[in-house]
Order: C-alpha cells, then sequence, then structure tokens
C-alpha cells in the first residue's frame, strides 16, 4: 500500500489555491493535484489514471515535496553554464567584422556570413560579440560636414545674433519640389491592432515649392507658395516680409547658401532697402536655420501621408496649417553643448 502524505492545513490551502487559480502554469497545477490526490490516500495507479502520468513521475514529486514542501513544486533546473566567446575569438570577429568585406561583393557582413567565412563558429557566437561591442553592420547612417573655413564666426552670427532691441529677425528658406500625390487606392483608416494604411500607386498632379520664414522673437510663421524657386521669387518673398514690418524696422534675415539667395536681384533689393541685412549660414549647414525644424514638422503632419487632389489642394492644405499654426507658435532656444566636455557652455534664444 502506498505511503500517504500528510499536510498541514496551511499547505492544503496553498495546493487547493494552486489548482483552482486561473493564472497558475498547467504543469504546477498538475503536480499540485498529485499532492493533493497523495494525501488523500489516492493509489499511485489510480493517480497515474486521473493525470495521465507514469509512476515514476508520481514518486519523483512526492520526494521533491517531502524534501522541500510546496517551494519543491516548482520545476527548477540548472541549465547550462553562460557561454563566453574566446578573447582571441572576438578580436577576430570585430577585426573581419570592421576592417574587411565580404568576398562576393557585399557591402557589410552578416552574422550568418561571417560565421562561415571564419569557420567553426555558429552565427550565435558572431552576434554576441556585435550585440557586445553595439555592432550593427546592417545599419547605416549618414552625416554632413561642413567644409567652409569660417564656420565658427558664421554660425555664431546667426545662432547668437544679438539684433537691437526693436528689430526683427528671420529664419528664412523654401522646402522644395513638394509632390501633389492623390492616392489611386482607398486609404484604409487607422484601427485597433492596425496601422492606417495607403496603396502604392499615386498620380502625382505636379510640385510646388513652399517658402516660409520663422520669426524667432514671436515664433510665428510667415508663408507663400510658389511654381518655382527662383530668384524673382525669392525677392518676392523678401518684400512680403518687409511689407509685414513697420516701415524703416530693422530686419535681419538668416538664410543658406542656394544661389538664388545670391543674385544680383538680391543685391539690388538689399541696395534698395537699407534696413534688411541677409546673414549666410555656413557651407553645408543649412541645419543651423531653425525653419528646418518648421519644415520637418509640416512634413510629418502634412506631407509625408497627404492626399492631394491637385496642386491647389496642396497650396491650400499648406496654408491652412500655417495658419493654424500662428494662432499657437512656439519660438526656439537654442543651446550649445561643448562636445569635449558634455555640458551646456552657452545659452541663447
Amino acid at each position: 500500500m502506498d505511503k500517504k502524505l500528510k499536510l498541514r492545513k496551511s499547505e492544503r490551502r496553498e495546493l487547493g489555491a494552486l489548482v483552482r487559480r486561473p493564472g497558475t502554469s498547467a504543469g504546477l497545477a498538475r503536480r499540485a493535484k498529485l499532492i493533493l490526490l497523495s494525501a488523500d490516500g489516492v493509489g499511485f495507479n489510480e493517480i497515474r489514471d486521473k493525470l495521465d502520468c507514469d509512476v515514476r513521475f508520481i514518486q519523483r514529486w512526492r520526494e521533491r515535496f517531502a524534501e522541500d514542501r510546496v517551494a519543491g513544486l516548482v520545476a527548477m533546473h540548472r541549465g547550462r553554464a553562460a557561454y563566453k566567446v574566446d578573447a582571441r575569438l572576438e578580436a577576430r570577429i570585430l577585426d573581419w567584422t570592421t576592417k574587411r568585406k565580404p568576398a562576393d561583393g557585399s557591402t557589410h557582413w552578416s552574422c550568418r556570413k561571417l560565421a562561415l567565412e571564419l569557420g567553426g563558429i555558429s552565427h550565435s557566437t558572431v552576434q554576441r560579440v556585435w550585440s557586445k561591442h553595439r555592432i550593427d553592420p546592417a545599419r547605416l547612417d549618414r552625416y554632413m560636414a561642413t567644409n567652409d573655413p569660417d564656420f565658427e564666426a558664421k554660425a555664431a552670427d546667426i545662432i547668437y545674433l544679438h539684433p537691437p532691441q526693436h528689430a526683427a529677425v528671420f529664419r528664412v528658406d523654401e522646402k522644395t519640389h513638394i509632390q501633389a500625390l492623390h492616392r489611386l487606392d482607398q486609404c484604409l483608416p487607422l484601427s485597433p491592432g492596425r496601422a492606417e494604411r495607403h496603396g502604392f500607386e499615386y498620380f502625382r498632379h505636379g510640385t510646388l515649392s513652399l517658402y516660409a520664414t520663422f520669426n524667432t522673437r514671436s515664433g510665428e510663421m510667415l508663408g507663400k507658395t510658389a511654381k518655382q524657386h527662383t530668384s524673382v521669387e525669392f525677392v518676392a518673398f523678401l518684400s512680403d516680409i518687409v511689407a509685414n514690418q513697420p516701415a524703416g524696422k530693422e530686419i535681419h534675415v538668416i538664410a543658406d547658401n542656394l544661389s538664388a539667395h545670391k543674385t544680383q536681384a538680391v543685391r539690388d533689393f538689399l541696395s534698395a532697402h537699407s534696413n534688411v541685412s541677409i546673414h549666410y549660414t555656413p557651407t553645408y549647414s543649412s541645419w543651423l536655420n531653425q525653419v528646418e525644424l518648421w519644415f520637418a514638422k509640416i512634413e510629418r503632419d502634412v506631407i509625408a501621408r497627404g492626399v492631394f487632389t491637385s496642386v491647389a489642394d496642396l497650396a491650400r492644405k499648406l496654408m491652412c496649417y500655417l495658419r493654424l499654426y500662428n494662432k499657437n507658435p512656439k519660438t526656439v532656444a537654442w543651446k550649445y553643448f561643448d562636445p569635449t566636455k558634455h555640458v551646456p557652455a552657452r545659452d541663447a534664444k
């Protein structure tokens, strides 16, 4: 006759709760039920039939319970020791990853391709080394480096420009070649568990350019659309800026080095308006122009996922967005960080 297990009242309650609780894993509930049946005097053969197990399973868990009580019913295994990559192998993987290219002409390694090339190691080992050193050969980032020898002076001029108290500073630029794309397939709306979906077919009605200026003092935007981005259009936009300011007010304009911004027509305009000065960003440094932040915003909010039935529809939606933005404009606070110290060195607005 099988030896009957003896349970304390607290243990019986705990085991019963494990059997009834919905969140208990099936394995743990099965082992708890085994102990309860054994404590009730049920024999091995009957337990085997009820739980669809063998005698060895019953004996093993009875012994675990007798030794550690309820805690012994939690399945535990030692597992295997953590895999450690040999230092020489790690150095070899890093050397091949950073200094060599695949022989098949690929531009970068995959973990399986490098493991096959090195031989005798698994792709998991390669991936472990990459993860440890935060290397991702499949990732590509781009950068733009200025070659302007006067970068520091020009950057300081436009970032920390301190005009007279009653002067106005405008950051000016144009967003060119904005496409009026009309989606030919029905756009499927956002729903729980699904992102908004657009079909891949579209019809392009045409393009236009958006001229915009950012008032650094108020955060307001002034904009206009144009079919082209020529010097004539740029001068016309400068005229709009002047027209929106009190007569004779000192105006500083920040612009990039586009050739259309430096023509004879622009010089003639500056000669005719002595109160207007243009400050140019350093070469390849248009990101210093604050209006680019607003262009990124309108790209995300209106253009990237927009559906436009015509160029006129595109222009109408762009200007509508600009007008609504001006109801609650926001200024931009510049902050300079010394990259050698990672400590804020100077603040400016």
